[in-house]
């Protein structure tokens, strides 16, 4: 895992965790890839970011896990993306005991908190994967819960879902410019997104797509 490690760092990734899964009577490792706190400025300079072309880090993801699958010797990737049918990222992410739902809904990791951006996975066939270790999120101990309610207008409900036409409005009136341009309030309050950092840049990235104007 060391060697991945390391050669997904040169493109700005980390590992977020492996799980063994068995398919049809074979054995295999998934590996799964985020961003790490170097990205932005490897993905920025990129020919997809900087091109006229639609989707830049779908497919800047694409090229990068295709060239990580040579390297490894994965016999196969996956993306978040692309559907449907859709690869189970979710599924895998809770899997590896890194990843877990949130007070607000979303997945927070161990590490990147609800910063978490997977961005791929690589397949090793006849693999096996070290077992997670029993995690506990880092909910259980949080005392405030700041996620809960940072959002200005209440469109995180947990378990209730996602208001996504409240949150789209709010981010049209000018009290919204600071999510539009910071980032998801609640995904900044959280400590451990605090201490994994994130460019702001790179929130307003997402944030663009997710609305476009």
């Amino acid at each position: 895992m060391k060697a991945l490690d390391a050669l997904a760092a040169t493109r700005g990734l980390i590992t977020m965790g492996a799980l063994q899964e068995n398919a049809k009577g074979q054995d295999r490792r998934i590996v799964l890839l985020g961003t790490g706190a170097d990205f932005w400025p490897i993905f920025s300079a990129s020919p997809e970011y900087n091109d006229p072309d639609p989707d830049p880090l779908d497919r800047w993801s694409m090229r990068v896990m295709q060239d990580l699958m040579k390297q490894t010797g994965a016999s196969e990737i996956a993306f978040p993306f692309g559907g449907p049918p859709y690869a189970p990222f979710l599924r895998w992410a809770e899997a590896t005991g890194h990843a877990w739902p949130s007070p607000v809904g979303m997945l927070i990791h161990s590490h990147a908190g609800l910063m978490i951006s997977l961005r791929g996975a690589l397949i090793f066939d006849g693999q096996k994967a070290t077992p997670p270790p029993p995690g506990i999120s880092p909910c259980k101990s949080c005392k405030d819960i700041p996620c809960r309610s940072a959002c200005p207008v209440g469109a995180l409900k947990g378990d209730g879902g996602y208001d996504v036409a409240a949150c789209h409005a709010y981010l049209d009136t000018p009290d919204g410019q600071d999510c539009l341009t910071q980032g998801c309030k609640a995904r900044r309050v959280c400590p451990v997104s605090i201490r994994f950092g994130r460019n702001p840049e790179q929130s307003a990235f997402h944030m663009k797509a997710f609305h476009p104007r």
